[in-house]
């Protein structure tokens, strides 16, 4: 009888356990197939892939994501971590850091959607001595991760600075989180750099539309120390990086882009469209846009056609129609949506479902597309571009009407060799060594990911 008293309560509790594993694990298992069956199954960016035999199912990854719990990004099914929402992630990297195993790497790219990076030691250095890859371009897709790649790469690159030689140490090029962090850290340490930029501070982030929220976590940069930031504004951002650049007396020559990168004794000879610097290496922080991908049509050279949206005031009230399936697109349209009016604005993407864009872009376009103000046209493609209209595949829309056309399709990554070759850099990035989907954690040397 006394025993029975211990072990009915033990059983009750067990009995609690297993149920309400099962619940979770049967939660997770639907929320898993949603995001399959909605087409929801590829990551946007830096992801988790999670080895099955070493998990020990602690569900620290699960606790640790801070996109957690407003989106499911990872669950634990029959025991194990899994990614259940693919699309919700955005490579915080928290996960990772949580395990208690190691059995999270941080990729780029599926087997199903390569990407290639630059083939880096564990100190970001190419397979060509002296030139270094930092940021977006190297496979860091976080604000915070590209802050720490840009440092760590000057740093290693101060190990190695001769005395006298070459006339600069250091050639930068990019003035992105990456670039930006790089060339304050080059100044901290009283090095003999020079950093270029062929468009405004802050790079991608400049791009962005007016008002895009940058996720990014509290970093530190050299001569500043901490700056702590949870979601910021890009306006926010560069506000902040422009006043550090004032205060530090940072020197970025702007509007000067790199023509040419020629390999000499002893180190390299850049040359710009304002001349040319003889350095000992070279890091590239230039991100992964890179030129625009042509839709490949008649009139996509017209003027009412461009790539690029930094204020979607300038398109409103006028017939816009936006091409393109990620989170550039997305926000452009549903920016455009805001300010333009009911009706004026069409998202245009040959996919059925927006896979690889964030959940608050999605949500953005479904309340526009409810409100009336965007429409949305799945399994459609651009045929041809005219002055006045565009023609599409769609059965009911075949000729649209519209003032402006946006084409928000991924561009070519800057290592692609036809790239390279655009730009006369062939003797540096057509020799870069790539691989698929690579780790990027900060000091990680490379791992490939998808074989294919």
């Amino acid at each position: 009888m006394d025993l029975l008293i211990y072990l009915v309560p033990i059983a009750i509790a067990l009995a609690v356990y297993s149920w309400r594993r099962h619940q979770r694990n049967l939660r997770n298992l639907r929320i898993h197939h949603e995001a399959l069956q909605a087409g929801l199954g590829e990551p946007a960016s830096l992801h988790p892939i999670i080895d099955q035999v070493t998990c020990i199912g602690c569900g620290s990854c699960v606790k640790a994501c801070p996109e957690q719990p407003e989106h499911a990004v990872l669950g634990l099914i029959s025991g194990k971590a899994q990614l259940i929402g693919p699309s919700e992630c955005i490579g915080h990297g928290a996960c990772r850091a949580a395990c208690p195993v190691g059995a999270i790497q941080l990729v780029f790219g599926t087997a199903k959607r390569g990407v290639d990076l630059p083939r880096v030691t564990p100190w970001f250095e190419t397979n060509v001595p002296g030139v270094f890859v930092a940021g977006e371009l190297g496979g860091m897709g976080l604000i915070r991760n590209a802050v720490e790649q840009g440092q760590q790469a000057v740093n290693q690159i101060q190990t190695r600075r001769p005395r006298g030689g070459m006339a600069l140490d250091i050639v930068i090029v990019g003035a992105g989180p990456a670039g930006f962090a790089a060339s304050l850290a080059a100044l901290e340490r009283r090095m003999r750099f020079k950093t270029l930029e062929q468009d405004s501070l802050g790079g991608c982030v400049f791009q962005y539309p007016r008002g895009k929220i940058v996720m990014t976590q509290p970093a530190r940069l050299p001569i500043v120390g901490d700056i702590k930031l949870s979601t910021t504004s890009k306006e926010d951002l560069l506000a902040l990086w422009i006043s550090i650049e004032k205060k530090t007396n940072l020197k970025i020559s702007y509007r000067e882009r790199v023509e040419a990168i020629e390999r000499i004794e002893g180190g390299f000879i850049v040359r710009s469209t304002s001349g040319e610097y003889r350095t000992q290496s070279v890091l590239l922080a230039i991100g992964r846009r890179g030129t625009p991908r042509k839709l490949g049509v008649t009139g996509e050279d017209l003027p009412k056609v461009t790539y690029r949206l930094i204020e979607p005031e300038q398109y409103a009230g006028q017939r816009v129609l936006v091409v393109g399936g990620g989170d550039s697109a997305l926000e452009a349209a549903a920016s455009i949506a805001e300010v333009g009016g009911r009706g004026s604005v069409i998202l245009s993407y040959r996919g059925d479902a927006f896979g690889r864009a964030k959940t608050k872009n999605r949500e953005r376009v479904a309340a526009a597309e409810q409100s009336g103000r965007l429409r949305v046209m799945l399994k459609s493609q651009v045929q041809s571009i005219e002055p006045q209209a565009v023609s599409s595949s769609a059965p009911a829309a075949s000729c649209l009407q519209t003032s402006y056309a946006r084409s928000a399709s991924r561009s070519k990554p800057s290592t692609e060799p036809r790239e390279a070759k655009r730009r006369h850099i062939t003797g540096i990035r057509a020799d870069l060594e790539c691989q698929r989907g690579a780790d990027r954690r900060p000091g990680a040397g490379a791992r490939c990911h998808s074989p294919t």
